[in-house]
C-alpha cells in the first residue's frame, strides 16, 4: 500500500504543464492529497479547458509563463523553493511536431534543460520528468519495449521528447545534486475534461455532439491507452519511493496490462457502446505524417520494483470518461464529479482520504 495521503501532505509540490489536460488532474488530485500546490505554464491550451472548470487559477499558486523563458521560470523557481517537481510542460501532439517543429524541439528539449537547471541550482527532494511511449525506436515489430530499449523516437514530436529522456539521465548521471531524478514514458491517456485537437476520445466526444460522424486516419493503430489517474498515480508513487530509496530512481514505463492495449477503432466502438449510440465511422489518410502503427509498452517493471499495477481496464478508463463528459454537457457540477472520481480512484488504491 503505498499510503500517498501521508506522503504528500503539506509538500510543496511544483508541476510545470499544469494547465493542460493532465497537469490540471494532477494539481487536482495533490489537492485531495492536502498538498501545497503551484503550477507553472502557458495559458490552458483550449477553450474550454478543465483548469478553468476545476478553478484551479484561485485555489492553488499559479504562474503563467514559457518554460524556454529560464529568467523568468528560475525567479519562479527560486521564490518557491518546491519539494517535489513533476515536469509536464511540453508540446504534446505528434501532428502539431509536423507542423511546428522547431517549437517543439525549443519547448520539450530546452524546457527540460530550463526545469532541471533550476533543480540543480536551488535543490528539490525529488524530481520527475514525464515523457512518453513514443521515446523508443520503433522498429515496427509491434512487440512490447522495455526501459532498456533504445531511444530515438521518428517525429519530432517523439524525438524531442526521446532528447528530453537522454538530457534527464545526463543530469541525473552528471550532478552530485543530491535529489533523485527519475523519467515515466507513460502511453495514450484518456479522460473527462480532454478537448484537445487530433485525439482520439476528444473527437468521439465532439462528433456525439455534432453529427455522430468520425473520421479515422489510423483505424487499427495500437495503443496502450490508459485513464489519466493512473499514469498520475504512478508518478506520486515514483516520486515518493524515490526520495525514500533514491536507488530506486530510473525510467519507468507507464502503460496498462498487455489485454487493455487497444486499436483505434476498437476504442471508438467502446465508446459509443457507454455513450448509448454507435458513431459512424468513416476514414482519411494522414496527410503524409508518419505516426507508429504499433505502440506495446511492457510495464513489468513498474510492478516489480514499485510494486504498482493499473486497477482500471480499458473500459472502466472509457465509462469514466462518458460519465464525466456528461456532466458536462447537461451542465452539472464538473468540479463535483471530479473531485468524486478522483476521490473514487484513490480509495480504491487504499488511500486514506481525509
Amino acid at each position: 500500500m503505498t499510503m500517498l495521503d501521508d506522503f504528500y501532505k503539506g509538500k510543496k509540490v511544483l508541476v510545470t504543464g499544469h494547465t493542460g489536460f493532465k497537469g490540471s488532474y494532477l494539481c487536482r488530485m495533490l489537492q485531495i492529497l492536502d498538498s501545497d500546490v503551484y503550477g507553472y505554464a502557458l495559458e490552458p491550451p483550449t477553450d474550454p479547458n478543465l483548469y478553468d472548470m476545476l478553478g484551479l487559477g484561485e485555489s492553488m499558486t499559479s504562474e503563467i509563463g514559457d518554460i524556454r523563458d529560464f529568467d523568468h521560470l528560475e525567479s519562479f523557481y527560486s521564490s518557491v523553493k518546491p519539494d517535489i517537481v513533476i515536469h509536464m510542460a511540453a508540446q504534446p501532439l505528434v501532428r502539431e511536431g509536423y507542423r511546428e517543429p522547431r517549437l517543439t524541439f525549443e519547448t520539450n528539449v530546452m524546457g527540460t534543460v530550463n526545469i532541471l537547471e533550476c533543480a540543480r541550482r536551488y535543490g528539490t527532494k525529488s524530481f520527475l520528468n514525464v515523457t512518453t511511449d513514443k521515446v523508443y525506436l520503433n522498429d515496427g515489430s509491434g512487440r512490447l519495449y522495455s526501459e532498456n530499449d533504445e531511444l530515438n523516437g521518428y517525429d519530432p514530436y517523439s524525438n524531442s521528447k526521446s532528447c528530453s529522456d537522454i538530457i534527464t539521465g545526463s543530469y541525473a548521471k552528471s550532478f552530485n545534486a543530491g535529489f533523485p531524478i527519475s523519467t515515466a514514458r507513460a502511453g495514450n491517456v484518456i479522460g473527462g475534461g480532454d478537448f484537445a485537437a487530433d485525439r482520439i476520445i476528444p473527437d468521439c466526444v465532439r462528433a456525439a455532439f455534432v453529427d455522430n460522424k468520425i473520421s479515422l486516419r489510423s483505424p487499427d493503430s495500437i495503443r496502450p491507452y490508459q485513464h489519466v489517474f493512473e499514469p498520475l498515480y504512478a508518478y506520486l508513487t515514483i516520486l515518493k519511493k524515490q526520495e525514500e530509496d533514491p536507488s530506486l530512481a530510473g525510467s519507468y514505463n507507464v502503460g496498462p496490462d498487455e489485454k487493455d492495449i487497444s486499436t483505434t477503432i476498437t476504442l471508438v466502438g467502446m465508446f459509443g457502446q457507454h455513450w448509448g449510440k454507435a458513431l459512424e465511422v468513416s476514414f482519411t489518410d494522414n496527410g503524409g505524417m508518419r505516426e507508429a502503427a504499433v505502440l506495446r509498452l511492457d510495464n513489468s517493471k513498474l510492478k516489480t520494483v514499485m510494486s504498482l499495477s493499473p486497477i482500471w481496464s480499458i473500459d472502466d478508463a472509457i465509462a469514466k470518461t462518458v460519465e464525466w463528459t456528461k456532466v458536462w454537457a447537461d451542465n452539472g457540477d464538473v468540479k463535483d464529479i471530479t473531485d468524486s472520481q478522483i476521490r473514487g480512484y484513490l480509495t480504491e488504491r487504499g488511500e486514506c482520504l481525509r
